[in-house]
């Protein structure tokens, strides 16, 4: 029939065509069955469900499924600041860096964190390196622009504020 098995899926798991919070989070854990993967997926949902009724659409679906995964392209560093964007407010404060990085933290299995850099082997390590990196102070807050360039400069950004799993 020509559609591709994952839109099957999809609509088989959610005939409405919506899919919910509680749902997402029950296929994302599935990507990260050794963690907890329920924080990060609420982080996750929030920031593609745009017009907070509480449910993501078949492309919102698609796109944050696609988006999560690794790349450095300047849309995905859009959709990062959003993830970070814990109120919606159009800044990135430390507190929603640290919020996020905890979440992320989460999906990090223990047999890894074991060989994690000393400076990063906390989620508050990890935020206070992440936030260095956009040379701010403790109460300043990051635009979009700024978090998107800091990202582009350096690599390391772009590490921290993803989590790949190492197989």
């Amino acid at each position: 029939n020509g559609s591709p098995s994952g839109m099957n899926n999809f609509k088989r798991q959610c005939p409405t065509g919506r899919i919910s919070k509680e749902e997402f989070q029950n296929i994302y854990s599935k990507f990260f069955p050794e963690s907890d993967a329920d924080t990060y997926a609420k982080h996750v949902f929030r920031s593609f469900d745009t017009n907070d009724d509480g449910t993501l659409d078949f492309k919102e679906y698609i796109i944050a499924l696609h988006m999560t995964s690794t790349g450095k392209t300047t849309r995905k560093l859009e959709w990062a600041f959003s993830l970070f964007d814990v109120d919606k407010n159009g800044y990135i404060t430390k507190s929603e860096v640290k919020e996020i990085c905890t979440a992320i933290f989460k999906l990090i299995p223990k047999d890894e964190l074991s060989s994690l850099a000393d400076d990063e082997n906390t989620a508050e390590k990890r935020a206070d390196k992440l936030w260095n990196f956009f040379e701010k102070g403790e109460n300043d807050r990051v635009a979009e622009g700024e978090f998107i360039q800091g990202v582009l400069d350096n690599d390391d950004a772009l590490r921290l504020i993803q989590y790949s799993p190492s197989k």
